[in-house]
């Protein structure tokens, strides 16, 4: 998938994580209060492509930046594991 490791529920994908050992950049999809709320910190950027579905990308580069991750990453899980939202397209 991308050449990164997938994180679904079910069929609906809500991480990605680079194979690559070079590459530390975390996308998590996030429900739009969600993402809204993740891009006010600094170290959270809109998705470069993928901004407008919800996902947000972290780099990953030190172990002091994973209780942040999780923490998103929590939040996509749950939101997830609710189904989808009312605005998401069928896939």
């Amino acid at each position: 998938m991308f050449g990164r490791w997938g994180y679904f529920v079910g069929p609906r994908l809500f991480a990605c994580f680079p194979v690559r050992e070079k590459d530390r950049d975390l996308w998590i999809r996030l429900t739009a209060e969600d993402q809204a709320r993740a891009l006010r910190d600094r170290r959270v950027r809109p998705h470069r492509r993928f901004a407008r579905r919800g996902w947000v990308e972290l780099i990953i580069d030190d172990p002091a930046q994973m209780d942040l991750a999780l923490r998103w990453l929590r939040r996509a899980w749950a939101a997830t594991t609710r189904g989808p939202e009312e605005d998401e397209p069928d896939a």
